[in-house]
């Protein structure tokens, strides 16, 4: 992640979660909930969520892998993982969380059972360096989910750019401050590769048996899941 950035998230970490409820109008809980489902997590798995941010994803692991379960929470800023240990300890859930750089894991091979990011593959120097990091770090036959923007397509497409370009900006810069924020978000969503793209490049590391995909609210969002070899 370049500087520029990363300041840019310090800049936005403390008026984040406001911001992404309202532009997302509450669908960006229903996206993280699909992305648990899809991991097939179960009681007293271990997951490690880079990018993690304020935690959100993190959080909804470890109501699934319970108290038996381990939950670490990564991310390269550590401004946007500020709020993210009281956001825990407020709901009685027990989740690590520590600076860590999605392309250069501080974890050995094959310690957990699953690997995830939301919304933070895209901001990656190298995401396929990052897929095979997260791939590295899972066991064998574990899941690597992925949630990450897209680009619908038609008419659902025509809208979603123009909401994009005009209303993002706006509204998240009068939320945060920071109008550039909601520029540079979208504009990285809309350059992103998606679809068989994507998954392409998580094949190309070598280190997935297979990757999938599925479109979510007609594809402005896309959850891929890459089993490890």
């Amino acid at each position: 992640m370049s500087e520029a950035v990363h300041t840019m998230f310090s800049s936005i970490a403390s008026r984040y979660d406001r911001a992404n409820t309202i532009l997302s109008f509450g669908i960006h809980h229903l996206w993280r909930a699909a992305t648990v489902r899809a991991s097939k997590v179960q009681p007293g798995m271990s997951v490690l969520d880079c990018a993690t941010g304020t935690g959100d994803l993190a959080l909804a692991f470890k109501k699934v892998v319970g108290a038996h379960g381990r939950v670490i929470g990564t991310d390269f800023n550590a401004d946007m993982l500020q709020s993210a240990p009281g956001k825990a300890q407020q709901r009685g859930l027990d989740v690590e969380f520590a600076v860590a750089d999605a392309m250069a894991l501080p974890y050995a091979d094959d310690s957990f059972d699953v690997a995830s990011i939301s919304f933070g593959i895209r901001n990656v120097d190298d995401p396929a360096r990052a897929l095979s990091e997260m791939a590295r770090v899972v066991r064998p036959g574990g899941s690597v989910v992925v949630l990450e923007f897209g680009q619908p397509r038609g008419v659902l497409g025509t809208l979603y750019r123009w909401y994009s370009k005009h209303v993002m900006p706006m509204v998240g810069g009068l939320i945060t401050g920071h109008r550039e924020a909601y520029t540079y978000l979208p504009d990285t969503a809309a350059a992103f590769p998606c679809r068989e793209d994507f998954t392409a490049i998580m094949m190309g590391t070598g280190r997935y048996a297979s990757a999938t995909y599925r479109e979510l609210t007609g594809g402005i969002a896309f959850l891929y899941v890459g089993v490890v070899k």
